[in-house]
């Protein structure tokens, strides 16, 4: 009855069932976990830098929160898409100059911001490794935002950009253009992360922007003067014309025609600075 076993073709075909299945263990055995990328929040907050506060305050923090997805290339390059929402906002009441006390101008904005970062790694990072759980890093990329800055003027809100605080658009200064509420940044930063788990990361980062407009706080070149804004029929400023010259709160008004009213000849900025929390993404690969 083992006979039948013993010919030359069911030896040949038990031969290559048993080979198959010691193949298909091994692969499985070879089989191990790849981490590809981490989806993640990030929550902190965020300072504006330009005509209004032109000595690098951190002063007037306001909140920033985002979403992002990391993609890991290797043990030492990623690359992000991160989403943010933020606030901005600055007044010459905090500035010690004389000049930009009286000049009493404000603003707040809300901006949103999509970013592409690239991630670079001092250290192996590892999740899941006792041995390469933390690294510092360094981040640069690029973003596009939009922004609206506005001001409060007897308690109530107004837009600025509408408004032409500096005569865009008029028939007296037919070279300024009204600015546009969407821009680009270039970001550059670094921060700290730690993986406290197979499936969780922790850090903290901080990204400075060198944007492309001088209009986050709708303060650039020089004051317009009155003569751009019409009156109303008590005969009392408008309400632009008010809000392009805030001097006369603080005394005698100083929003002549041609004096200087910001700095055309430097971007305006901002930082954030944020804690980030993240959940890990895995697969599976063959190593042969």
């Amino acid at each position: 009855m083992l006979k039948p076993f013993l010919y030359p073709k069911n030896f040949v075909c038990s031969f290559l069932l048993a080979a198959a299945c010691l193949l298909a263990g091994e692969a499985k055995a070879q089989n191990e976990l790849e981490y590809v990328g981490e989806l993640g929040i990030s929550v902190g907050g965020a300072q504006y830098f330009g005509d209004l506060n032109t000595r690098g305050a951190l002063n007037t923090i306001k909140p920033a929160v985002g979403i992002y997805y990391r993609k890991y290339l290797n043990e030492y390059v990623g690359v992000r898409a991160h989403a943010r929402f933020l606030q901005l906002g600055y007044s010459d009441v905090y500035n010690k100059n004389e000049f930009e006390r009286r000049r009493n101008l404000s603003f707040n904005t809300n901006v949103e911001e999509l970013a592409l970062q690239g991630d670079f790694n001092f250290f192996k990072f590892e999740p899941g490794s006792l041995d390469h759980r933390f690294s510092p890093y360094l981040s640069a990329g690029a973003s596009i935002f939009h922004f609206n800055p506005y001001a409060y003027l007897d308690g109530k809100k107004y837009f600025l950009q509408s408004m032409r605080t500096e005569g865009q658009g008029s028939a007296l200064y037919p070279e300024r253009k009204p600015y546009s509420l969407i821009s680009y940044a270039f970001l550059v930063g670094g921060g700290f992360k730690y993986n406290i788990s197979k499936k969780v990361n922790v850090g903290l980062e901080a990204l400075y922007r060198f944007t492309q407009t001088d209009y986050l706080d709708d303060v650039s070149t020089t004051y317009a003067g009155p003569g751009v804004f019409t009156t109303l029929p008590n005969g009392q400023p408008s309400v632009a014309a008010q809000l392009q010259d805030r001097s006369y709160v603080t005394g005698e008004p100083i929003g002549v025609a041609g004096r200087q009213r910001g700095n055309s000849r430097d971007k305006d900025q901002f930082l954030t600075i944020e804690l980030t929390i993240s959940i890990l993404f895995t697969s599976y690969h063959c190593k042969f």
